[in-house]
């Protein structure tokens, strides 16, 4: 699945109602799952899945707020297609 693809099928899913608590309250979520993620990094053993989890779940509100902003991740990504985007250097020379 391409980065537009998941930014449109998490459109689908959530969109009317992250749009209705709007980009405050949803920027909310998004650290709250950056918080769950960092635990599940914190824990050992590690438990793959459930980073695997998380992990998605932090792109899933990454997604979100870059829709209710007008903004497609895929187009953001871009401006790492060159390398570093002050150095242009792969790997980062800053």
């Amino acid at each position: 699945m391409t980065i537009q693809k998941f930014q449109e099928q998490i459109e689908a899913i959530y969109y009317e109602r992250d749009a209705e608590r709007g980009v405050p309250l949803t920027f909310t979520w998004f650290v709250e799952e950056v918080g769950e993620l960092a635990k599940e990094i914190r824990k050992c053993p590690r438990d793959l899945e459930r980073l695997r989890e998380e992990l998605a779940d932090v792109f899933a509100w990454l997604s979100t707020l870059a829709s209710l902003l007008g903004i497609s991740l895929e187009d953001a990504a871009e401006i790492y297609t060159d390398g570093c985007p002050k150095c242009s250097s792969t790997p980062c020379g800053c």
